[in-house]
């Protein structure tokens, strides 16, 4: 047990070494949380020593609270969370210290208040920051004295910490959440080309159903990735609104657009149908035995080598810096990967007559063929009928 809590630990000591490591040797996430932490303490410290100085008999928490929750989001968000936040606690504020006052008793004020504040910190227009309400509330009656000076004046440090909180988020460093929009682009495609190039290289020869199961179990996984690159989309979008850097910041590589989502989309549902067709013919094969059908798999893994590079020039001109060149390059896999797929059509339809399994494996990967064709490849391609998906019987 000894051992097991001390490798825990030498872990968690590696994994901060790591990340101190990272954040000091270039941009990344590690050192935007690091801006992020610099710029929340420094908006704290412009917020407290503004309330001690402009106000008295306030509660100096107030402001600094206030500001340091702020920082830690978009300057969207922040200027959303700033006025349901300050309006939570103004009204928290105002009604514990009426409650007080009518009472006189803190205990008895809670009793009445708390339980008010908490439902309607609730109301759909307070979002996340209703707990404000109740939270100020028990500040309130938690310092001992009430009157309406002081009620105003810790008003008016939220108020000030609002102010503060959303000015330093603006003008220092405002963050625009691109990067981590790349990143979650870049992983979708990486583990869409790893998947092909699995694929392609277990057809090269026979392959077994615990192959095509592990396959599938990876293309089960693609959306999970999906909606986390799609929720970065929106996270990204968000944050270059009313953000003064956004022009300069955002132009170089801006989020996703819409088509960009729905061809990763479409391009992970096809590898989810690819596997489920190799998954099913492998387990239709006698027990133990591996699947042999060379003469539809090998030309078909060099077709899926071709659209494995072809999606690793399309995951370039999505968040590679050289955009020029990677269309250059997405353009030349395309006219590769467009006649891979009519040669692949060619070769198997002139193959000599094959078993029922091959003709229904074949015909099934030919239709899937076709629909990653028609995804990657625009022109008449994307628009075309579906005609290899005639030359056997469809997908199950």
């Amino acid at each position: 047990m000894r051992h097991a809590a001390g490798g825990k630990i030498c872990a968690e000591a590696a994994g901060v070494a790591r990340s101190v490591r990272r954040a000091w040797q270039g941009p990344g996430r590690e050192r935007d949380l690091v801006v992020l932490a610099l710029k929340a303490t420094l908006a704290a410290v412009l917020a407290w020593s503004a309330a001690a100085w402009l106000l008295r008999n306030t509660l100096a928490l107030m402001a600094p609270w206030v500001a340091l929750v702020l920082v830690r989001t978009t300057v969207y968000r922040s200027v959303a969370w700033a006025i349901q936040q300050t309006l939570a606690i103004a009204l928290g504020t105002v009604v514990a210290t009426a409650g007080a006052m009518v009472l006189g008793r803190p205990v008895a004020a809670m009793l009445l208040v708390l339980p008010v504040m908490l439902l309607i910190g609730n109301w759909q227009h307070f979002g996340e920051q209703g707990i404000a309400g109740a939270t100020s509330a028990l500040f309130t009656l938690a310092g001992g004295e009430w009157s309406a000076g002081i009620a105003a004046d810790r008003v008016l440090a939220a108020f000030l910490g609002a102010g503060v909180g959303v000015m330093v988020n603006a003008l220092v460093l405002p963050p625009v959440y691109l990067r981590s929009v790349h990143e979650a682009a870049g992983g979708v495609v990486r583990e869409c080309c790893g998947i092909l190039e699995a694929v392609a290289d277990g057809l090269k020869g026979p392959w077994r159903y615990e192959q095509a199961v592990r396959w599938q179990e990876r293309a089960r996984r693609l959306p999970g990735l999906l909606r986390a690159l799609r929720s970065a989309v929106e996270w990204a979008e968000e944050s270059t609104r009313l953000n003064p850097e956004r022009r300069r910041r955002a132009r170089p590589a801006g989020p996703l657009g819409e088509e960009t989502l729905r061809t990763l989309e479409d391009v992970a549902d096809h590898l989810q149908g690819l596997t489920r067709v190799l998954a099913e013919a492998a387990a239709d094969s006698a027990e133990a035995s591996p699947v042999r059908h060379s003469e539809v798999t090998r030309p078909y893994a060099d077709f899926l080598h071709g659209v494995g590079q072809a999606l690793t020039a399309y995951g370039r001109t999505v968040t590679g810096e050289d955009t020029q060149d990677a269309r250059r390059e997405l353009e030349r896999t395309l006219r590769q990967v467009e006649a891979a797929h009519e040669d692949l059509r060619a070769r198997l339809a002139g193959r000599p007559v094959l078993g029922p399994a091959a003709m229904e494996l074949s015909g099934s990967l030919l239709a899937e063929a076709r629909r990653l064709t028609c995804r990657l490849c625009p022109g008449e391609t994307r628009g075309g009928t579906d005609a290899s998906a005639g030359s056997g019987p469809p997908a199950r």
